[in-house]
């Protein structure tokens, strides 16, 4: 039996996005669903954002990052995978906790798209009107 490096797992939510992120003693190695993150995620203000909760508590490059997400946009997605990653830190080590309150990562965003109403066009916007 192989000895294998212990692993955090935790999950994030933003919209209707969910991420299921597991940490593992390593590189930095990050895998969103089996391809590689870069790819993954083009836009470099997602990987920014994504990478927040790690700069905030110093542990970039010590952990291999695996990722399942599923839902929402690739915003939402970001969203989710960084409340993970944040999540499963304090798993890790619970004294990461104050920095990851004070950046504000451990807080759902819990901003949803509003529905669409019936008789308008929009959830806000509304038909001219017409007096004639």
């Amino acid at each position: 039996m192989v000895n294998q490096a212990p692993e955090f797992a935790a999950t994030g939510r933003r919209k209707t996005a969910t991420a299921h992120v597991r940490l593992v003693a390593g590189t930095g190695n990050v895998l969103v669903n089996n391809r590689a993150y870069a790819e993954y995620f083009p836009m470099e203000t997602l990987r920014i954002y994504i990478e927040q909760p790690l700069k905030a508590t110093g542990t970039v490059g010590k952990f291999d990052i695996k990722a399942a997400i599923n839902g929402g946009g690739l915003d939402g997605q970001a969203g989710a995978m960084r409340h993970g990653i944040a999540r499963a830190l304090l798993v890790v080590d619970a004294a990461l906790r104050e920095a990851l309150k004070k950046g504000g990562f451990l807080t759902r965003d819990s901003r949803m798209k509003e529905r669409k109403k019936m008789g308008q066009p929009g959830a806000r916007k509304r038909f001219q009107f017409s007096k004639r």
